[in-house]
């Protein structure tokens, strides 16, 4: 069950203007305004438990207790101007966060804290069915705590008790809206994730709409359909949705709301079909207007469509941070926290400070970029793992002297680092996952060095439901055709943005404002989408990304043990001393005649097809754990033993 935020008042006074303590203050930037229509959306998905906000970066720093503000006042305007808005959220609630990741339970606090916000169509994320104890949490937590709001059109939650395969929760939800009146039939899907725990059951996309529940729904005629899902919007499933909804209703307006792939995008199917994803990590609130929808006409009604008015939709990707969201609500610093609003934000406050956080384990040297930086590079985090984290930290001793080869996927980890304090929370932020490593003993090299070239191009090698798309990050998965593609801010200044700056409230801090022609921009997304260059509310500086592989793989070549006279002790400290040694010295080593393949667990199902495809005859029998430690408590032991604490710089 799911508590209301009790007054804190102890908490309160410090943190009256939002935000958390010790979040970063947010930098003006010229912006471009929010366009309202008759029904509009608030959109939040893949929060993966960062809802105390981005404690390193400034343009992403407002937190849950903010965004509760946020859609309080957006609320009130909308009953002001007479028209409709809805708050979305599509799934990835969990993992990827110490205010999730670090409690025993997991989720001890962020449940409590998440479900302050009012939601009107929900679904579930696949992060929400990994674990059996979080997809029962989700079931017996959430589910019933947003009661008709919850929507899930193809999965299924297998009780306990009985082993009884019933609905997660409603297949579709029918509403009328408060201000105009539209009647809104809205579904719930996730994508066809064949990943997930064996308490839960998710129904393939195509194989749901046969189902009678669907084909009623599609025939309900109302007067917009609302589609949130669990999906990226370049994927087959929300194209499979579409298809099968217009071929029903040729002229209703569909509203897609995605999630998954970790990116702003927005994808045009039709004039009246579109769908927006809202990034990643509480980074971003998507919002989208839709104006021209007419009422349902009823049978006697239908031959004449000569007055259908055009559709129009709008969309804006808001960067999180209380600036920008003072802006938008038309509120000012004193007046934007609401009550309940400052009570989230106290909340987060006290269960970060009772799991201690913000402990300080090392200090980073410098910035490590997932896709800010090319692979290999210093600037990357994957060639940090591959080269300093992984060999000197993911060991089993009985094995140390003998050469291995150590794959993990790209998606295991989940952010970057920034220079400065290395905290109990950004282990979790990097790689929250409870993965361990396995391995199979003595495999050829010369098989054994083939297996990551082909988890890395996959091919033919393996089959439908082993698309080495699940090994990389989520944004490669299902990317933009945009991606990489950089805006050319021509936009800015023109029609459809204005020179606001500063934001609103900046100038109750004496600031004069001042046009964003002489203003520094700071970095950021600079989306490009189907409906142009313009989506991003703040302008910001282009950041150039960079492609990733599925995998990585760390090669670790003991050195030939030392004469019988050394006193060398042969741990892999000492290992560790005489391989870098001989690097130094230009010691060239023979290859291996055999290796240790380790690999982190997620990626064993690839494992054994990708052996047998280099000549290597090999099956489950074969592997075994090589440790216990997962990959989050191997980057804080390197941390803490490699970066000092002092973090002056």
């Amino acid at each position: 069950m799911i508590r209301r935020a009790a007054a804190l008042a102890a908490s309160l006074a410090t943190i009256a203007n939002g935000a958390q303590p010790n979040a970063p203050a947010p930098v003006a930037a010229p912006m471009r305004e929010l366009e309202w229509g008759q029904i509009n959306f608030l959109h939040t998905t893949d929060t993966h438990g960062w809802i105390g906000g981005h404690l390193q970066e400034s343009q992403y720093s407002a937190d849950w207790g903010d965004y509760v503000s946020f859609t309080e006042h957006m609320r009130r305007k909308a009953d002001e101007k007479g028209v409709d808005l809805l708050i979305i959220d599509t799934g990835d609630r969990v993992e990827g966060n110490g205010l999730y990741d670090s409690s025993d339970p997991k989720g001890k606090y962020i449940y409590d804290i998440f479900g302050q916000q009012s939601i009107d169509v929900m679904c579930t994320g696949n992060h929400e069915l990994y674990q059996p104890d979080t997809t029962m949490r989700e079931h017996n937590i959430t589910v019933p705590h947003y009661g008709k709001s919850y929507v899930a059109s193809n999965l299924d939650y297998i009780e306990p008790e009985t082993g009884n395969q019933i609905p997660q929760a409603q297949r579709y939800i029918k509403f009328k809206t408060k201000n105009q009146g539209y009647n809104v039939v809205a579904l719930g899907f996730i994508f066809d994730f064949n990943r997930n725990a064996n308490n839960s059951v998710v129904v393939p996309v195509a194989e749901s709409m046969k189902q009678a529940w669907f084909q009623k729904a599609i025939r309900e005629k109302p007067d917009i359909f609302v589609v949130a899902g669990h999906v990226g919007l370049r994927m087959a499933e929300f194209e499979q949705i579409y298809k099968v909804i217009r071929d029903e209703n040729w002229d209703t307006p569909i509203v897609f709301l995605g999630g998954h792939a970790h990116v702003r995008d927005t994808r045009k199917f039709d004039d009246k079909a579109v769908a927006i994803a809202s990034g990643r990590y509480f980074e971003t609130i998507g919002w989208m207007s839709v104006d021209g929808v007419n009422k349902a006409k009823s049978t006697n009604e239908e031959d004449d469509v000569s007055v259908d008015a055009a559709v129009k939709f709008t969309r804006r990707y808001i960067d999180n941070n209380v600036l920008g969201l003072q802006h938008h609500a038309g509120i000012d610093a004193k007046n934007f926290s609401t009550p309940l609003g400052r009570n989230v934000t106290a909340m987060i406050t006290e269960a970060r400070s009772k799991l201690d956080l913000d402990q300080i384990i090392g200090c980073a040297p410098s910035d490590l970029w997932m896709t800010r930086a090319a692979y290999p590079s210093d600037g990357s985090i994957f060639s940090w793992l591959e080269k300093e984290v992984i060999p000197a930290s993911v060991i089993n001793e009985a094995r140390a002297d003998k050469a291995r080869l150590m794959i993990v996927n790209t998606g295991a980890v989940r952010f970057d680092v920034f220079q400065g304090p290395f905290t109990r929370d950004s282990t979790f932020l990097i790689s929250p996952f409870t993965s361990k490593w396995n391995y199979i003993p003595d495999v050829p090299y010369a098989v054994a060095k083939k297996v990551l070239q082909l988890l890395n191009s996959a091919g033919p090698v393996f089959e439908a439901e082993l698309d080495t798309k699940y090994l990389s990050i989520p944004e490669m998965m299902a990317p933009s055709p945009f991606l990489g593609k950089q805006s050319s801010l021509k936009s800015y200044g023109e029609s459809g943005s204005s020179n606001q700056y500063p934001l609103s409230g900046a100038t109750d801090m004496g600031e004069e404002s001042t046009t964003g022609d002489n203003i520094e921009l700071i970095d950021g997304y600079t989306t490009t989408d189907d409906l142009g260059d313009d989506g991003d509310d703040a302008v910001h500086s282009p950041i150039k990304f960079h492609k990733v592989p599925n995998c990585i793989q760390a090669a670790v070549f003991p050195p030939p043990p030392p004469p019988p006279s050394s006193e060398d002790d042969g741990s892999p400290r000492e290992l560790r001393r005489r391989s870098d040694e001989a690097e130094e010295d230009g010691e060239v080593q023979a290859d291996p005649a055999t290796v240790d393949l380790v690999f982190i667990d997620y990626v064993q199902p690839w494992i054994i097809p990708a052996l047998k495809f280099s000549g290597g005859d090999y099956g489950t029998d074969n592997i075994t754990v090589y440790s216990n430690a997962t990959l989050t408590e191997a980057i804080k032991s390197w941390v803490g033993s490699n970066w000092g604490k002092d973090c002056g710089f």
